[in-house]
């Protein structure tokens, strides 16, 4: 029987029998396949940035958008202790150009200015980078302590004296409640890494650096307080401007009854225009 030419090869590569010959060949085809692979792979990587950095219109049509503005409450909690709110990082010339920033009170705007910050991509993350020594993860999150300095918590280090759980292990764990106006909310634990947690209207949010097992709390009254007056002022606006409206048929009536008054007797003219005023009032 015929040997075919695979045959042939296969012999010939057996007769070789590893010898110098064979290994002196370079292996061009297992050194090509890892250049392969490394292109692909860099490839991707420049890929998933572009798209990071650019998102599609289609993300940018979901809330918020760049015509939104939206209220969260937050609260930094260590060890069963609820902080001071850390200090406002609004630019003092104006914050138009700042998509998430804090005024100091407690309160997260979120304000979209691009597609980049609209949509899935207003994430809590995205104030915490904007926020000077401030930072999170699902292992640290670092608390802005004063000009330039932070103090920084790592997942399994023990709680610092003068805090309830002083001494015990503490992990890093955010809660948040979707609207703080619903009174049946339930807290949700962000499962994963924190920065991706996508921001709702009138939010609440505790970062929270607890033992296992803590069940965070809302941010404080003041917190709360403070994000109920911020949606109410943006609220308020179009009661604003429906006010002249009404002002306006106020006084229209008046100059109505003085045009009939005088057709009356001449008389009881005088009376009847004061009965109209004392109307009017």
């Amino acid at each position: 029987m015929p040997r075919t030419s695979t045959g042939k090869w296969v012999a010939r590569a057996g007769a070789t029998g590893g010898g110098r010959t064979y290994r002196g060949q370079v292996p061009v085809n297992w050194y090509a396949a890892l250049v392969l692979i490394v292109i692909v792979g860099l490839a991707s990587l420049v890929y998933s940035r572009y798209q990071y950095q650019h998102p599609t219109a289609a993300s940018s049509s979901v809330a918020p958008t760049t015509s939104t503005t939206w209220y969260a409450g937050f609260a930094f909690n260590v060890c069963g202790k609820e902080l001071t709110s850390v200090a406002s990082n609004a630019k003092t010339s104006g914050s138009s150009s700042q998509s998430f920033y804090t005024t100091g009170n407690g309160l997260i705007v979120v304000s979209p200015k691009t597609a980049s910050a609209a949509g899935d991509n207003a994430v809590l993350g995205k104030f915490v980078a904007g926020y000077p020594h401030m930072a999170l993860s699902a292992t640290s999150v670092a608390v802005p302590s004063g000009k330039k300095k932070s103090t920084i918590y790592r997942n399994g280090q023990s709680c610092p004296t003068g805090t309830p759980d002083a001494g015990k292990k503490a992990y890093v764990q955010v809660a948040y409640w979707t609207n703080a106006f619903d009174t049946k909310g339930k807290a949700h634990v962000v499962a994963g890494d924190p920065r991706t947690l996508k921001f709702t209207d009138n939010q609440l949010i505790t970062i929270g650096f607890v033992p296992k097992g803590t069940s965070l709390a809302k941010p404080n009254g003041k917190v709360v307080t403070a994000l109920v007056q911020a949606s109410a002022s943006l609220g308020s606006s179009s009661t604003t401007t429906t006010a002249p409206a009404t002002g306006s048929t106020t006084t229209t009536a008046p100059s109505s009854t003085t045009t009939t008054a005088p057709s009356s007797t001449p008389t009881t003219a005088p009376s009847s225009t004061s009965t109209t005023t004392t109307t009017g009032k």
